[in-house]
């Protein structure tokens, strides 16, 4: 128990420091014609697609509201109300979960505004369009990167035990995440290339909730789990925490979103991938689309049609990237992540 509780400590204060310098909950301009509303003030929603939205909206001209939900569904829906009460014309929306997503989207359409779903696809919503990267792909690239390291490590010939940590179950992404790397991995369980471990979903992506579901895993398996699917760096690095604090050594761990302390984990050998996603791609597409609608010109880049479960949602869908110790730079050079923030303290060893 005292390896959890220090880990979950950990967990918590890095999750204090992310919101606490994200700054405040709400940022707007005057008279803002769109309104960005994004699930939480932590991690790459306040330090990357904040940023890059702000700017591109700034860059169209177009006045702008950033509000974050704190993860609460009642939140963000009296966040969606007040935003249509300032005369917002487009809700840039990343939902906290679909079933409120949806009723967000039912009432500014009543009252003729236009949703963007940004990132998270709201099932059976409403969103005039719907911008995101292929989740399915992301999955796909965290599988073929796990069995490239186990193949490496000398692991793949001995039959090892691969467990999954996926995401919260009421993010739609979770589940096409998870379906793109069932699809690499299903056929090695069936084969028995690899033996099937664990597989649990992580309600709200909390790394707290996961590093008590991997200790679980540890328990049941008897210590024997060779490799983790985790759905995002967070995850992952809950896992990678709960490795360290029992002291063992390090085995195959993917994960999602190039944070910091994925890339970190990334060149100390601690985990396998990190899934890129572009953001100012995704932003800027967003940006193009919710223009388009404040100006009622013809949308640009559309190039997929989601089915949200009821109807195809025409969408734009970018490529992710897998990043490890071969392009670990790589979200650096694009402006992502700042090197001061990765190569810090004593990871600069591995930033030479």
């Amino acid at each position: 128990m005292k390896v959890i509780r220090s880990a979950l400590i950990a967990l918590a204060a890095l999750a204090l420091v992310a919101a606490t310098a994200s700054g405040a909950t709400k940022q707007r301009t005057a008279n803002p014609q769109v309104a960005i509303l994004l699930p939480d003030p932590v991690g790459r929603w306040a330090t990357a697609d904040r940023p890059f939205l702000v700017a591109a909206l700034a860059k169209a001209g177009l006045t702008w509201s950033v509000d974050y939900a704190q993860g609460s569904p009642t939140l963000q829906m009296d966040q969606a109300k007040q935003a249509i009460a300032d005369g917002a014309k487009v809700i840039l929306l990343t939902n906290v979960d679909s079933r409120s997503g949806a009723a967000i989207e039912r009432d500014a359409d009543a009252q003729g505004v236009k949703v963007i779903d940004y990132d998270r696809l709201t099932l059976r919503g409403a969103a005039t369009y719907y911008v995101s990267f292929d989740p399915v792909k992301v999955g796909s690239l965290q599988a073929s990167s796990l069995v490239n390291c186990l193949k490496a490590s000398g692991a793949y010939r001995k039959h090892p035990t691969v467990a999954e940590l996926n995401g919260s179950p009421s993010d739609s992404n979770s589940a096409r995440v998870k379906q793109g790397y069932d699809s690499v991995l299903r056929p090695l369980f069936s084969k028995g290339i690899f033996r099937k471990g664990p597989d649990r979903w992580v309600p709200g992506w909390s790394p707290a909730t996961a590093l008590v579901l991997f200790q679980q895993m540890l328990r049941s398996t008897g210590g024997k789990i060779d490799a983790v699917v985790a759905a995002n760096d967070n995850l992952g690095g809950a896992v990678i925490s709960t490795l360290k604090g029992k002291h063992l050594e390090p085995i195959p761990v993917t994960g999602q979103d190039a944070t910091a302390q994925g890339i970190q984990n990334i060149f100390s050998g601690w985990q396998c991938v990190t899934v890129y996603k572009p953001t100012k791609l995704e932003a800027d597409a967003a940006v193009r689309l919710a223009v388009s609608l404040v100006e009622g010109s013809k949308p640009v880049g559309l190039n997929a049609k989601i089915s949200d479960g009821t109807r195809l949602v025409p969408s734009v869908i970018e490529a992710p990237i897998a990043v490890t110790k071969a392009n670990w730079d790589l979200p650096i050079r694009d402006g992502y992540l700042k090197r001061s923030d990765v190569c810090a303290g004593s990871y600069k060893q591995f930033c030479k």
